[in-house]
């Protein structure tokens, strides 16, 4: 089963592992511990300098699961860490969105060791007895403890790839895949991005202090203008003050359904399946089933149809001037053009 290109996948995410690690390749060595950003989320409404830092550290969780998915079907995926710390619990929609198993891991120490690796070990080789017919494994985390377990899963005919951070990825463990890919390289994620998480504090209508006192302003304004009377820059301070206070004492309610989770857009869905591809066939021109086969992986509901496209075909055509399509000796190609736009 090694070397296989296709197949059946298995992924594994030591979750605390990565998460640390980008935010000290992007921070500083150690500062996620100096800082205590395990106590903190990136979607708390007050902001804080470390909030603003996990946010910059954000894990695009989407594109490590993308990446799988281009060695085969993914099987079973699981993410160990303790979700009940704020640091975590931001990234569990997106996780559960794509069918992430939510291993639950309390911290057994003082120094916050919580097992994790013993744990994910205990379950790769448990998965790969139990079910033989997957045939790759991936190990999302830069830890040395996962080289004999790296090691093992090949000895076991596995093909094991792992993903880790630059900087805090042990060589040993490099050595020890098949493949090795470094986060930053995954397409899909930009070093030095900012991109902001739609974390579940701010999706559930929490207001920020900025926001209440904008409401309260234009609330102050509004009463005037109903009402007639002259809004003065004294008495529009002391209203402001008063609904301002009103709305700060009353909590924000949650709705009462969860907000409906963003999907890729289809041209960023064709164009991270191209990339993908493009990885491992080393070809610019690409086979356009093999194209549509990535995409369905990483998004089983796309459906051009639904798009109001009769073909694929014609679906690619309508982004002409991102992707170029080719026909030779009746197979279709695409390839990404040089200067195609940055889908959002």
């Amino acid at each position: 089963m090694t070397g296989s290109t296709e197949g059946r996948v298995a992924v594994y995410i030591d979750f605390d592992n990565i998460v640390i690690s980008r935010y000290n390749q992007k921070h500083g060595h150690g500062q996620f511990q100096k800082d205590k950003a395990r106590t903190h989320s990136a979607g708390r409404a007050v902001t804080s300098s470390v909030s603003a830092k996990l946010i910059e550290a954000e894990v695009d969780v989407e594109a490590i699961l993308d990446f799988a998915s281009s060695f085969g079907t993914v099987a079973l995926s699981r993410a160990y860490a303790d979700w009940s710390v704020p640091v975590n619990s931001g990234y569990q929609k997106q996780l559960i969105n794509r069918a992430v198993e939510l291993v639950q891991l309390f911290p057994l120490t003082a120094q916050m060791k919580n097992g994790a690796d013993i744990r994910l070990a205990v379950d790769v080789m448990e998965d790969l007895f139990r079910l033989p017919e997957l045939t790759h494994v991936v190990i999302v985390a830069g830890d040395s403890d996962y080289v004999a377990l790296a090691q093992r899963a090949k000895t076991l005919g596995r093909f094991v790839v792992g993903v880790g951070v630059a900087g805090g990825t042990s060589q040993a463990l490099t050595s020890s895949c098949d493949k090795f890919a470094d986060y930053d390289s995954l397409p899909g994620v930009e070093f030095g991005s900012n991109t902001i998480p739609s974390f579940g504090a701010d999706a559930a209508g929490v207001v920020t202090p900025a926001e209440k006192q904008s409401a309260a302003i234009a609330t102050t304004e509004a009463v005037g203008t109903a009402t007639g009377a002259r809004v003065t820059s004294s008495n529009k301070l002391n209203l402001t003050t008063k609904v301002t206070k009103k709305m700060v004492a009353t909590p924000a309610k949650s709705p009462v359904s969860e907000p409906p989770s963003v999907k890729i857009s289809p041209l960023k869905l064709l164009v991270r399946a191209l990339r993908l591809v493009q990885q491992k066939e080393d070809s610019d021109w690409l086979n356009s089933s093999a194209v549509k086969t990535q995409m369905l992986r990483i998004d089983p509901s796309f459906d051009e149809s639904s798009l109001k496209f009769k073909t694929f075909s014609d679906f690619v055509r309508s982004l002409n001037s991102n992707v170029e399509m080719r026909e030779e000796e009746g197979i279709r190609q695409l390839r990404l053009r040089p200067n195609a736009s940055n889908p959002k």
